[in-house]
């Protein structure tokens, strides 16, 4: 374990019982996205986490099984944050199997960060202080597909920036790309990262790995971090010179698995809800810092809470970097006005994991 981890293993925790509550949201991604948060109490405290699951039936299965009373949670005890971690690896917290492996790792995290946030919060502290670093003003960049009525456009980047000219964004490309649209969003210079999703599977947003796709990117956006390219026979020969502008998102669950890359990563996307576990988290943070690896956050439609703790991790490790947290109120299906403006600043009194002044 990271020294990073050894700051909130030993935090003492009270844990008296859960609440789950649902939250639902049509998104500009053109879906409809259900959450659950996870509320543990404990101590006169209540520590939350957001379950960003994707597939609405499992959290069909889970409120069904909570409202029938079958939910077999026994949380409840006084730990330590790391002993109640040890717990959870022997607890099965689907009622029944998840559609999708991944599942277990976003229904983890919301468990395990909601006990973080309360055990902060029984220790009258804050993420970045038990850390021992500091909240900074979090730059973010805002991502939207650009194909969700049909045939792709820049209508949506420009309607976003006539409400704030100075925005960022973090784009998909996709086959039905054309040059004249490469051309029109770059004159924006606005677009700091390009997400080639060349790693999903069986999803409505794989991407193939595609050497001349590639290619055009590349040329289209030479300052934009690249994100989940793969290496292939075809494509290394496209990717080669461009190495210090590479990132992964998708594969990073973990130290091994940065290990694993066909490269030494000059950038990462960081999602907490990938890594399940704080103590993945919290170690891979360690790992990159340790070697200049440039981070920035990720996030996967939380609609909640889940979207503040993206924050104060964004704030107390790379502030500064091309963050994909914008507020939720960028998820709305149209842009609009009433958006906050980046950067993020630090709440005044922030509590626990949160940014919040609950």
């Amino acid at each position: 374990m990271s020294d990073l981890y050894d700051r909130v293993a030993d935090l003492p925790l009270v844990v008296d019982g859960f609440d789950l509550d649902r939250h639902e949201m049509d998104t500009s991604a053109g879906f409809t996205r259900v959450t659950t948060v996870v509320e543990l109490r404990g101590d006169g405290e209540r520590g939350r986490g957001e379950d960003v699951t994707y597939d609405i039936e499992d959290h069909d299965r889970l409120r069904d099984a909570r409202d029938d009373g079958a939910l077999d949670w026994d949380l409840a005890g006084e730990y330590t944050f790391d002993e109640f971690s040890a717990a959870l690896d022997d607890l099965d917290l689907f009622p029944e199997p998840p559609e999708r492996a991944a599942s277990r790792h976003y229904r983890r995290w919301a468990v395990e960060s909601a006990a973080l946030d309360l055990a902060l919060r029984q220790a009258d502290t804050t993420f970045a202080e038990a850390l021992g670093r500091e909240y900074d003003p979090v730059r973010f960049v805002v991502s939207t597909r650009l194909d969700t009525e049909g045939e792709p456009s820049t209508d949506r980047i420009h309607r976003w920036l006539d409400v704030d000219p100075t925005m960022e964004f973090k784009l998909d490309p996709t086959a039905a790309w054309t040059r004249e649209l490469m051309d029109d969003l770059a004159a924006t210079d606005s677009v700091r990262i390009l997400d080639l999703k060349s790693y999903y599977e069986g999803t409505e947003v794989d991407t193939d790995a595609d050497p001349e796709r590639y290619r055009q990117v590349l040329a289209a956006f030479p300052d934009a971090v690249v994100e989940d390219a793969k290496f292939t026979d075809e494509t290394r020969p496209v990717l080669s010179g461009h190495e210090d502008r590479l990132s992964w998102d998708y594969p990073i669950t973990d130290v091994e698995s940065v290990e694993s890359l066909p490269i030494e990563p000059s950038w990462l996307n960081i999602k907490p809800s990938r890594f399940g576990t704080v103590a993945d988290l919290l170690d891979t943070i360690a790992y990159c810092l340790d070697r200049d690896v440039s981070l920035y956050g990720g996030g996967q439609y939380e609609l909640g809470v889940g979207r503040e703790h993206l924050h104060a991790v964004a704030s107390a490790f790379y502030p500064e970097n091309p963050n994909d947290v914008a507020p939720s109120a960028y998820h709305a299906p149209e842009p609009h006005s009433d958006v906050p403006a980046s950067p993020l600043e630090p709440p005044a009194d922030p509590k626990g994991l949160r940014w919040s002044r609950e």
